[in-house]
C-alpha cells in the first residue's frame, strides 16, 4: 500500500507569517467587568504617550488567523535557509503564496486598526510597530508605522535587490503557469503571509527575477534572518520616546517582539498588554488583559485623555 503524501500543514513553509479564507469576526460588545479591567489600562496609560506593538490577534477580526492563538492551526514554518537551498520547497512555497496571496489581498482593516488611526490623529501615540505584513494599518489610516516584519505585498530578489510589487509578481507567476488558481480552486486555510493549504504544487513554475534572472522571494523576514537594523532603530526610538507600551495582540513568543517589551519595562515604562492567552512577555506587564483586541482598542481610542505637548499645550481629540 502506498503511503499518502504527508498534508501539507505538516510541511516546513506553512504559516510564515499569513492569512485565511475564513469571515471576519465581528467585534463583540464589552461586559461591565471588562470595561472595569479597560478603566485599569485606561488609568495607567492616561496622559501619556504611547508606542503601540501589535501582533496577529490583531487581524483576526480581518479574517486573518493568528499563530498561537485558542484556536489556531499549528504550523512549521519554512526557514530563509529551506527557501534558498531546497528548490522544490522553493517552488511549493510560491505555488501556495500565489494562491493566498490573492485571498490577503482581498482582506479589510477592522475596528481594532481604526481604532489605532484614530489614537495617532488624536496625538496619543508615538509610532506604531507591528509584525504583521497584512499591511491593514496602513489601510486603516495609520501613518506612523514601522513594518517590523515587512509587508506581503511586495517582492524583493535576493540577487540584484530589485524590488517588484506582489501584484506585477503574480501576473508573471499567472503567465507562467496558465489555469493553475482555476485548477486548485479553493484554498482553505490561508496563514498570516499568505501561505495557501494546497497540496497540488508539483509541477508548479517560479519565476525568475525580471531584471537579472536572479531568486525572488516575498520581501519579508523569514526565520532564520534578521529584522533589518534600521527598522529596530526606529521602532526602539518610538518606544524611548513614548510614556508607555501598548500591546495589541501577540504573545510575544519571537525575540523580535518581545524585545520592545523589555525595553520599556527596563527604562519604567508601563507596559500594557492586551491578549487572548499567555504571553512571553506577561513577567514585565504592568497590567495583562485577557479581552479581545479589537473591541479594547475601539474603547481606549475614546476613553484615553488628551496628552500634553511639550509646549504644554492639549493634543487634539
Amino acid at each position: 500500500m502506498t503511503t499518502p503524501p504527508p498534508h501539507a500543514s505538516s510541511l516546513p513553509g506553512f504559516g510564515m507569517t499569513g492569512f485565511a479564507s475564513t469571515d471576519a469576526a465581528a467585534a463583540g460588545g464589552l461586559t461591565p467587568e471588562e470595561i472595569a479591567d479597560l478603566r485599569s489600562a485606561v488609568k495607567l496609560l492616561a496622559r501619556k504617550r504611547l508606542a503601540v506593538l501589535t501582533g496577529a490577534g490583531l487581524s483576526t477580526d480581518s479574517g486573518i488567523p493568528d499563530y498561537r492563538g485558542p484556536n489556531s492551526v499549528p504550523r512549521s514554518p519554512m526557514t530563509f535557509q529551506q527557501f534558498v537551498g531546497d528548490e522544490a520547497l522553493r517552488s511549493r512555497y510560491w505555488a501556495r503564496n500565489h494562491i493566498g496571496w490573492h485571498h490577503l489581498r482581498r482582506a479589510d482593516p477592522n475596528d481594532g486598526h481604526r481604532a489605532l488611526a484614530l489614537m495617532e490623529q488624536r496625538g496619543l501615540l508615538t509610532g506604531l510597530i507591528t509584525q504583521n505584513v497584512d499591511r491593514l494599518h496602513s489601510a486603516a489610516g495609520s501613518t506612523t508605522v514601522v513594518d517590523l516584519h515587512g509587508t506581503y505585498d511586495r517582492v524583493v530578489c535576493l540577487q540584484c535587490r530589485s524590488s517588484f510589487s506582489r501584484r506585477d509578481i503574480a501576473r508573471l507567476l499567472e503567465r507562467l503557469n496558465p489555469g493553475y488558481l482555476e485548477r486548485t480552486g479553493d484554498a482553505g486555510d490561508v496563514a498570516p503571509d499568505a501561505d495557501a493549504d494546497v497540496d497540488d504544487t508539483s509541477d508548479f513554475t517560479v519565476a525568475p527575477c525580471p531584471v537579472c534572472g536572479g531568486m525572488l522571494k516575498p520581501d519579508f523576514v523569514y526565520f532564520g534572518e534578521n529584522v533589518p537594523k534600521d527598522r529596530v532603530e526606529r521602532a526602539y526610538a518610538m518606544v524611548d520616546d513614548a510614556g508607555a507600551l501598548l500591546v495589541a495582540g501577540s504573545s510575544l513568543t519571537v525575540m523580535s517582539g518581545l524585545r520592545f517589551v523589555r525595553h520599556a519595562a527596563k527604562h519604567g515604562k508601563p507596559v500594557v498588554i492586551v491578549n487572548r492567552g499567555a504571553t512571553r512577555g506577561d513577567e514585565f506587564a504592568s497590567l495583562k488583559l485577557e479581552l479581545g483586541v479589537s473591541e479594547s482598542l475601539a474603547h481606549l481610542a475614546h476613553a484615553l485623555p488628551p496628552t500634553e505637548n511639550h509646549d504644554g499645550g492639549s493634543s487634539p481629540s
